[in-house]
This record gives C-alpha cells, structure tokens and sequence, in this order.
C-alpha cells in the first residue's frame, strides 16, 4: 500500500471532461502534467489523473494550459511498464501561488523490506538508515511492486528491522528523475513492524 496526502501544482494537460460514477454522481476528471525534476540525465514529465467533485458549469475552468494546485489523496497503480497515479482531490486552485511544478507531502507505506539496510553518515557526521522496500499488489495472475528508498534521521535502528521483514511508513514524499526513470523516497517520520493480516492483496 502506497498513499500520499499531497499538494500538487501542475499544467492542465487536456481539456477535463464530466463523468458520472456507478452511484450516479457526476464529477470532473482533470489530466495534470507535472514535471518531475532530475537527479541525473533528464527531467521527466507524469500526468497525473485527478478526480474532483464537480458539474457541467465547471468543466470550462479546466481547459488545457491552465495552472493549477490540487490537494488530496495521490495512489500509486503499477501494470507492466506503466505507472499511473491518481489524485483524489480535497481542495483546487485556479490560481496558484507557485509557477513552479511540485509534488509535496506526506507518504503512508506498507510492504516488505529489500535486502540492504545500511547506517550512513551525512556530510555533517550525523547518522542515518537508508533502506528500500517494496509494495506489491496482486493483478490476476501476476504481481506488480513499486520501490520505495527510505531515509531515517536521529535513530537507532530497531532488532526487527531485517531484510524480508513488514514495515509501516509515514514521512516526508520525494520523487524525482534518474536517467529516464521515477524514483520514490522517504525521510521517515514515523515507522513500526507491520503485522501480516490473514488476507490481503496488498503488502
């Protein structure tokens, strides 16, 4: 499970469009682009596809090249080489403050941790816990995970945290580019063992 409360600023890359939900409920479905800033190589640009209540009267505040600023709920989907994301929005600008594309807030992560849990220094001597772990979720018959690097500040590292071993996350989003791929971080705020359910899909 990967969750994001999130504030994104972004360009309207299609015209929005009015649809209606199985209960009947019209809302508006915006395509974002947002620019992705590179670590390495090139940027990169995501669209983002974002869900807001709404009715016919709003669509024409959405047009293609307009600015906006969208806070809500981002999901993270991957099939095959694509990844999607999908924002749930709680709140729009139509005039934001920032020219600027972002992408900022809050990660929720559950999932298993890969094999390498390192202690590092900083350039300031000060120590930290760099891990990376994975969420995977079950398509028919094949599953599909999305990596994540965790960085944790100003803390000794707990006897459960193992290769292999469950791991719930809360902390501060980072995505950036590196040589034409996403990459997904966290500095950790929060972290706990997660407990297996008997049931799930998701890890």
């Amino acid at each position: 499970m990967i969750k994001c409360n999130v504030t994104v600023c972004g360009k309207v890359a299609k015209d929005a469009a009015l649809r209606t939900n199985k209960e009947g409920k019209s809302f508006l479905a915006v395509p974002v682009a947002v620019a992705i800033p590179a670590k390495k190589g090139s940027g990169m640009t995501v669209e983002i596809s974002v869900r807001k209540d709404g009715c016919e009267a709003e669509v024409a505040d959405y047009r293609a090249g307009a600015r906006i600023e969208v806070t809500g709920t981002l999901t993270l989907k991957k099939r095959g080489d694509r990844l999607y994301f999908n924002l749930s929005a709680s709140e729009v600008s139509l005039s934001p403050q920032s020219d600027g594309d972002s992408i900022t807030g809050e990660m929720e992560f559950r999932g298993k941790v890969g094999k390498n849990i390192e202690q590092r220094t900083d350039k300031k001597g000060n120590p930290y816990i760099q891990f990376s772990a994975h969420s995977t979720e079950k398509v028919d018959e094949t599953f599909e995970s999305i990596w994540v690097r965790f960085f944790r500040f100003d803390a000794e590292r707990e006897e459960w945290l193992q290769p292999g071993c469950r791991v719930q996350v809360k902390g501060e989003v980072n995505i950036s580019a590196y040589e034409g791929r996403l990459n997904f971080a966290c500095k950790v705020a929060e972290m706990s063992e997660a407990v297996k359910p008997e049931y799930n899909d998701n890890d």
